[in-house]
């Protein structure tokens, strides 16, 4: 018996767990996906939104403002990078102005600081490559860039640390309640049993935060249902030679469908540009399109006419989990006694994670009458990074282990050292795209093409597995189908 069982290790289920694991609780993470961050925290703007544009009253309101109020605080205790360099939302005409204003107002409804509408030439004193047809804009100096891949792996490495377990590759089939003839604790809040494919679990409380998914497992217990359509969005990465093109996150005017097409720099001094917005039915379509990059690319024009495509290093999709009332669902199940929903986070959900986690762990923590532990440890270090590292700093690394000096992925400049840190550390690295998320090793211009190799050969002598098991991301992802004849 568990005392929570927590479906999904994307940025809310690890904000969770990590919350949770302040408390004495047996806390158990299932993960259909071989790692954290494979669904939608993977591949989104990496945004830390400021909090105007949600509707006032909304848990979005709310959690989006308070998440990003957290940031600071969190990514120096986690050891993740981020940075507020400001949003600016674009307005093209007179008769355009109203929708800023009511941006506007929204923010100063929801607490926004520092917003304020600009004119006139400061425009293009505060970001010169924007388009001229700019008549206005909105800017909001708190709005803020993050790598998502670290903010989640750090929350799930600190959960860890404070005694949650993961189970990966472990994907849930059913849930149901216990009856309550078979409680052993009449007192009980709820209770289920949890049916992945090859396991049945017990716990006395659930939290779903399945993404796209999470409408299936909520209406497998509730008679409340919900229904999340997945949103695809597109997007095209530029290279860091492209990277400080703009220093602000560039909105044009949101629609039903979301906020548009966005240009930002990232955190790692890439220029990104997406994503479309597209409902689908099929809760797997992360491919991207011909059409969808095409319309990237003419809208991501409008907002920044001379904005340098043709550095283009990768492009890739993923899935939002829209709920159809257009909010976060979020708290107990009215009539599902210990099942804690997480589901339609979509935008803004990275920047509301942090917020999301406090609240949910608290109200389990209430309903299950859980104390809080004397001895927690907040704090977190990363893999040293040895491109972003001083002289003094990298002759020490190199003096406590030569592997930091030998460097494996020549466009980001990653190390050895870095790599294998990255597969001994809790919940380490144990495919291709692991090791990715964790040190950048494969994501700069060559997108892998000379550093795979020698990572894989890495992972193999580090798992001390063949060659032939190695994958990209899990599953049947294999990199290798056999040995040549020299090797056999």
């Amino acid at each position: 018996m568990k005392d929570v069982i927590i479906i999904g290790a994307g940025v809310t289920g690890c904000a969770i767990a990590r919350e949770l694991s302040r408390y004495d609780l047996d806390v158990l993470v299932l993960e259909r996906e071989e790692d954290v961050c494979c669904g939608t925290s993977k591949a989104n703007s990496a945004i830390v939104h400021a909090g105007f544009d949600a509707v006032p009253g909304t848990w979005k309101a709310r959690l989006n403002v308070e998440g990003n109020r957290m940031m600071d605080a969190l990514s120096e205790e986690l050891d993740f990078p981020f940075r507020r360099n400001g949003s600016l939302v674009l307005c093209f005409s007179e008769d355009q102005i109203g929708g800023l204003e009511e941006l506007y107002q929204r923010g100063i409804a929801n607490g926004v600081p520092g917003l304020r509408i600009v004119k006139g030439e400061e425009i293009h004193q505060i970001e010169p490559n924007l388009s001229p047809d700019v008549y206005a804009m909105l800017y909001a100096p708190t709005g803020g860039i993050v790598c998502p891949f670290k903010m989640t792996i750090a929350l799930a490495e600190n959960a860890f640390e404070n005694g949650v377990n993961f189970r990966f590759q472990t994907e849930v089939k059913k849930i149901t309640p216990i009856p309550f003839s078979e409680k052993k604790d009449s007192k009980m809040p709820g209770g289920y049993r949890v049916r992945t494919v090859d396991a049945e679990y017990e716990c006395r409380a659930v939290v779903n935060a399945a993404g796209v998914y999470a409408d299936v497992f909520n209406n497998m217990v509730s008679s409340i249902p919900l229904h999340i359509t997945p949103r695809r969005g597109e997007y095209i990465l530029m290279d860091k030679k492209a990277g400080n093109f703009v220093s602000h996150t560039i909105f044009q005017q949101p629609t039903r469908l979301g906020k548009g097409i966005l240009v930002t720099p990232t955190i790692h001094g890439n220029l990104l540009a997406g994503p479309t917005a597209e409902d689908i039915n099929d809760r797997e379509a992360t491919n991207t399109t011909a059409a969808g990059l095409s319309q990237v690319m003419e809208k991501a024009r409008i907002s920044a006419s001379r904005i340098p495509l043709n550095m283009a290093i990768t492009s890739f999709c993923g899935l939002r989990a829209c709920e159809e009332k257009g909010d976060f669902v979020l708290g107990e199940a009215e009539d599902a006694p210990g099942f804690f929903n997480a589901a339609g986070i979509d935008s803004p959900g990275l920047s509301s994670a942090p917020a999301i986690g406090v609240m949910l762990a608290g109200q389990i923590a209430g309903t299950l009458h859980a104390s809080r532990k004397e001895i927690f440890h907040e704090r977190r270090k990363d893999i040293p990074c040895i491109a972003n590292s001083t002289p003094e700093e990298i002759a020490a690394l190199i003096a406590s282990d030569p592997a930091y000096g030998n460097v494996i992925c020549r466009c980001e400049t990653v190390t050895e050292g870095e790599i294998v840190n990255a597969i001994r550390r809790p919940l380490g690295a144990r495919s291709l795209d692991g090791v990715k998320r964790r040190t950048r090793a494969g994501m700069g211009r060559c997108q892998s093409g000379f550093c795979s190799p020698k990572v894989m050969e890495i992972l193999s002598r580090e798992l001390g597995v063949s060659p032939l098991t190695l994958t990209k991301s899990g599953g049947s992802s294999f990199l290798l189908s056999g040995l040549t004849g020299e090797d056999v």
